[in-house]
């Protein structure tokens, strides 16, 4: 795995990226990755994050591409539309490097469910009721593809089953190393065991 070009000075967020990083490494018990800082591009102001993937005879290139305005993380995030969205780009690097690693094919769908529940993971340290925290992340979600698309079907599907799953893994489960073991499980179950877990919960 490599990074596209060499990579932009953005000491003032670095940390807050990796922070993330550690988090999930941490919480699923994974082996550590390269640092995701190593892969960040700067995109144009107002746009939003996106993953780039290349693939070759020599190896899997990825780069995460972050808008200007995620250079506010540096300044301790909160749980607004910016900082979720580095969450989900550090997700979904993560998620593909730890693919990338152990040799599996990842979806996009895969990568779009997974980051929906990564980021409920990373927003409990912002101290809300878990009930409080599902309803902030998934209740009335605001989608920029249409409904329709191929993207905005992706996109909803992947917000309805992992709402789903969290739910229910929260209803049926009141200790927290039950919920986190739930979760790990979850993490390492590829697309179609993924939406059998949310679509059975």
């Amino acid at each position: 795995m490599s990074t596209t070009e060499a990579p932009l000075r953005l000491a003032p967020r670095q940390r807050e990226l990796r922070r993330i990083q550690r988090r999930l490494e941490r919480f699923y018990g994974l082996e550590a990755a390269p640092s995701v800082t190593r892969f960040v591009r700067e995109g144009e102001r107002g746009s939003r994050e996106v993953v780039l993937v290349r693939q070759s005879a020599d190896g899997v290139e990825l780069a995460l591409v972050l808008p200007p305005e995620a250079r506010s993380v540096a300044r301790g995030g909160t749980l607004d539309d910016v900082w979720l969205q580095v969450a989900e780009g550090v997700s979904h690097f993560l998620y593909l490097a730890q693919r990338v690693r152990v040799d599996l094919p990842v979806t996009q769908l895969e990568l779009e469910l997974q980051a929906e529940v990564d980021k409920f993971v990373l927003s409990a340290e912002f101290s809300l009721d878990p009930g409080q925290l599902i309803a902030r992340l998934f209740d009335s979600p605001q989608f920029l593809d249409p409904e329709g698309s191929e993207a905005g079907e992706r996109y909803r599907l992947a917000h309805r089953l992992a709402a789903r799953f969290l739910s229910r893994v929260l209803e049926e489960t009141h200790a927290p190393e039950r919920v986190r073991e739930r979760l790990q499980s979850f993490y390492r179950a590829g697309q179609t065991e993924k939406i059998s877990l949310a679509s059975a919960a």
